[in-house]
């Protein structure tokens, strides 16, 4: 509740951060902000090419099969790789003025998520032009998705940009650890291929669920089952129990280390 407090207090310096951080992202570029959109639909152009022309796939509409779980999971992959530095990137602000260090994280994720949210616009419109169903009540439960999604890789982001103040080779790994972790989840192929015997170990990766939800929802216009939104909802709460409690043990030595 305290940290609830904190970060309400301190709710414009958040927005404030949010902002330059979406300004910033593509500042000095020709098409500035339109790349928001203009990068999904490269990439979707990308896949259809590949995936309907190149190399044909068993899996009806693969594009958008790989499309709608590959812009969530880019949103996360971000926030695990690029947020590992967000602390270290501002510690001249840190050092120099208080605040909740929490501000730096939250707002890092927030301006992602805000990205993604964007970017979804675009696999809307994919999803209704390649003529799959949309089904309200499979729609209705794409907000939580996303909520725990959001709480997710908060919770990653607190845990590695905290570790990586002390262990900067922590920031540089993340990226071996992204491309590991996507390819532990299924993005590019379906659970269902997925042999019996591994289904217990991919269901420790708590990315499956959020990532079979989406693909639920959007692709096969499915309402996800009880037990994967449960499993997405208890995953996301205990990373970001975990990634509150180790901030908040190291933040108070980071002026020092920084």
């Amino acid at each position: 509740m305290r940290l609830i407090k904190d970060l309400y207090a301190y709710r414009e310096m958040i927005a404030s951060l949010v902002r330059r951080d979406l300004r910033g992202r593509y500042k000095g570029s020709v098409l500035g902000f339109a790349w928001t959109f203009l990068n999904p639909i490269f990439q979707l152009a990308i896949y259809t090419m590949v995936f309907s022309v190149i190399l044909r796939s068993g899996i009806e509409d693969y594009y958008l099969h790989l499309f709608v779980a590959l812009v969530p999971w880019i949103f996360f992959s971000s926030c695990i790789s690029a947020g590992a530095g967000c602390i270290r990137s501002q510690g001249d602000m840190i050092k120099k003025i208080y605040f909740p260090r929490e501000v730096i994280p939250l707002s890092f994720v927030t301006s992602q998520f805000i990205n993604m949210l964007l970017s979804m616009i675009i696999v809307f419109a994919a999803v209704l032009i390649g003529g799959k169903p949309m089904n309200i009540q499979a729609y209705l439960c794409l907000p939580l998705i996303m909520i725990v999604e959001y709480v997710m890789a908060l919770g990653m982001t607190f845990l590695v940009s905290a570790i990586s103040v002390f262990y900067k080779d922590v920031e540089y790994f993340m990226g071996i650890i992204a491309m590991a972790w996507q390819f532990m989840t299924p993005i590019m192929y379906g659970i269902e291929i997925v042999p019996p015997s591994y289904l217990p170990l991919l269901s420790l990766n708590p990315m499956t669920f959020v990532i079979v939800s989406y693909r639920e929802i959007l692709y096969y216009g499915r309402v996800p089952e009880v037990k994967t939104l449960m499993g997405a909802v208890i995953f996301g709460v205990l990373i970001l129990f975990l990634g509150i409690k180790v901030f908040g043990k190291m933040q108070r030595h980071f002026a020092e280390e920084l």
